[in-house]
């Protein structure tokens, strides 16, 4: 199944990978190697990880203290946040409002 981004979704995860280019040099693309590694399984099994909160479902990144919090539409895969999984619990649920 295809995925697609919130555009908010999308800019904090290049926000996260610019955070981590600056801290070490590949790290960034660790980062982004474990995100997209959480992305294609997520869309090969959307039903694997149970509900987080309502209908949107919550994939931990491996390593990183991020989460892909994600909502299965009827034929693809919404990405609503790349969540740091330590700051502002709930600062994605307005995205939610704004796809339905």
């Amino acid at each position: 199944m295809r995925h697609e981004f919130h555009p908010e979704a999308l800019e904090e995860y290049e926000d996260a990978a610019r955070y981590y280019a600056g801290c070490q040099n590949g790290l960034e693309l660790r980062f982004i190697a474990c995100v997209e590694s959480a992305f294609r399984q997520i869309s090969n099994a959307p039903a694997r990880w149970r509900p987080f909160e309502e209908d949107v479902r919550r994939c931990l990144v491996h390593v990183f203290p991020y989460a892909v919090l994600y909502s299965t539409e009827s034929d693809y895969v919404l990405i609503i946040a790349i969540m740091h999984c330590s700051r502002k619990p709930g600062y994605w649920r307005h995205r939610i409002d704004q796809n339905r």
